[in-house]
């Protein structure tokens, strides 16, 4: 039973549900469906996709996930960075409205879904914190504009085009001769609506005299609101005569059963982008599952999360969708609505159903312009050009990342930009690893603690030097410390001790180890003595297998003090 609680959290909270939580849950699973309606067709056509691929990628994957996953209030389906991703990559390997199109997406949802199981059995979740959170934040800001650029060709009644920023803009210019007026005004209203619904319906109800909860329910449904009456005006109208492009026929029924192609060549072409979009679509859902989390104490499991997203995958490969992932904005409606349990996704699923079943030919006359719209409503959102004030002023280095990202991901399209970041973000890593934090300490005044020379007012000793290491040891920054030390004594040649203060080394690799076997030998050829302090006890463990501790000129000493006051105390008697 405990494996089961394990890699099926399901048997867990499952055990302790409630007519009440049942009540909860149903009324977000209410609120969420009618938010998931317009906004499923609309990352569909985002993706390249028919419409109804969003609304098949919003049930088993939800169902899956609600199975398998950790987190109580995360809502799995399409996402506006996933959506622009999938249709980034699978362009390169199929004509958008092809069966081979479709079938990649497939592909690429089973690779994905793989991919994230593989990583959740193997508990690898640790490796997205490999990813800067300013370049990912940076690349979700490009992704923001690149996709409401993208839709501005829907809202312009225009063929559009282009991969990247300026092709996009290219194309529209070149084609405003072509705008179709209705669209527009369509396009425009339906914008300035959502927008209007985001910022100001609530607080206009609240003041008519409507119930908090009624106004938010009010609110989430504004985009139904607006596909309802432009349809209507479609049709009343006949607009589709006029040049104004709709959705058209959407099949009235469940999710089919599906086959991804596993071909040698199709694999190997999405497989590096499926690891992309797995990585991207991780750290996006596991962000927004622990912030929601925090909030009523509950604890999230990065590497069931894997397994969860893994399934939902799987489950959107072989049901007609394409890759899912947890988003934010349904995510944050799921949880203001009271959503207690993943069976709030499971009911959501089930009226995604309902609706895939009766209601697909209420949307024949939808007008693509209105998806757009609401596409373009939803990613202003993600754009967030604060963090490159913030990173300017706390870190440059930082800052340069989160730039070029952007800047990247905007000229040269998404698939270079998210390449890029997980680039950027390992060589930032390495960048300052490789470059570790170290200061020369001294003994502060009537006290047992050690501070920087260069910040604190300190006891030193001319034949002493205390370095304080602030970073583990690795391949990357052992020489790094050995030419720094060797350094300090060529300028000093007074100096007969060298003590390495340990305290905030958790971890010496092979490499670092035969650098310091090397400094020691320097430093006695030197007639210079090198001792070590405050070594943790794992690594004096793995040391002790060694001949390290046999071989090292100096002692090693428990507590910096110690070292300070008999190496101090020495060089006095002498």
């Amino acid at each position: 039973m405990w494996l089961l609680k394990k890699y099926m959290p399901v048997f867990d909270w499952g055990r302790d549900y409630s007519r009440d939580t049942l009540s909860n849950d149903l009324i977000a699973a209410v609120i969420v469906t009618i938010m998931l309606i317009p906004q499923s067709l609309a990352y569909a056509m985002l993706a390249g996709l028919p419409p109804e691929a969003g609304i098949y990628a919003s049930i088993a994957p939800i169902m899956l996930y609600a199975i398998f996953g950790t987190s109580r209030a995360l809502a799995v389906g399409p996402v506006a960075v996933v959506s622009l991703m999938t249709a980034a990559t699978i362009g390169q390997v199929a004509e958008q409205g092809t069966a081979g199109y479709a079938v990649a997406a497939l592909t690429l949802a089973f690779l994905s879904g793989g991919i994230l199981l593989l990583m959740g059995v193997f508990r690898l979740g640790f490796l997205a914190n490999f990813l800067s959170h300013p370049v990912i934040a940076g690349f979700i800001t490009a992704s923001g504009i690149l996709i409401a650029t993208s839709q501005l060709k829907h809202v312009l009644g225009v063929p559009g085009g282009g991969h990247n920023l300026v092709e996009m803009i290219g194309a529209l210019g070149s084609q405003l001769d072509q705008v179709n007026p209705i669209t527009l005004v369509i396009g425009v209203a339906a914008t300035a609506f959502l927008f209007w619904v985001r910022k100001g319906l609530k607080p206009a109800l609240l003041r008519a005299g409507l119930k908090p909860r009624m106004a938010d329910i009010a609110t989430k449904a504004g985009p139904v609101a607006a596909v309802v009456a432009t349809t209507l005006a479609t049709w009343a109208f006949a607009l589709d005569s006029r040049g104004v492009a709709i959705v058209g026929t959407v099949p009235q029924s469940l999710p089919p059963l599906t086959l991804p192609d596993l071909s040698p060549s199709l694999v190997s072409a999405l497989f590096v982008p499926a690891l992309l979009i797995s990585v991207i679509g991780f750290v996006e859902s596991i962000s927004v599952a622990q912030t929601l989390a925090a909030k009523k104490r509950q604890r999230i499991d990065p590497d069931q999360e894997l397994v969860g997203l893994g399934a939902a995958n799987l489950g959107a490969a072989f049901t007609g969708g394409y890759p899912v992932t947890g988003g934010f904005a349904r995510s944050v409606v799921n949880f203001d609505a009271g959503a207690e349990t993943p069976a709030a996704g499971a009911y959501t699923a089930i009226g995604l159903a309902i609706a895939a079943l009766a209601l697909t030919p209420l949307i024949y006359y939808l007008p693509n312009a209105t998806l757009a719209a609401t596409i373009i409503v939803a990613v202003l959102s993600l754009v967030d050009f604060s963090v490159l004030k913030t990173s300017w002023i706390y870190n440059r280095a930082d800052f340069a990342a989160v730039l070029a990202t952007i800047l990247l991901t905007l000229g040269f399209g998404v698939e270079t930009g998210v390449t890029a970041g997980v680039l950027i973000s390992i060589g930032l890593f390495l960048n300052r690893t490789s470059k570790p934090h170290i200061a020369e300490v001294g003994l502060v005044p009537g006290t047992h603690h050690f501070r920087n020379v260069l910040r604190h007012m300190v006891e030193t000793s001319p034949t002493l030097l205390t370095i304080r290491i602030d970073e583990s040891l690795y391949f990357a920054n052992a020489r790094f410390l050995e030419d720094y030390v060797l350094d300090r004594v060529l300028k000093r040649p007074e100096l007969r001790d060298v003590v390495l203060m340990c305290s905030a080394v958790n971890e010496i690799d092979l490499s670092a180890l035969e650098s310091l076997e090397a400094l020691n030998r320097r430093l006695k050829d030197l007639d210079v003595r090198l001792h070590m302090s405050e070594v943790k006890g794992p690594v004096t463990d793995r040391l002790g297998r060694t001949h390290f501790f046999e071989e090292l000129s100096g002692n090693l000493y428990l507590a910096q003090y110690d070292a300070y006051r008999a190496l101090a105390t020495r060089a006095q008697a002498v």
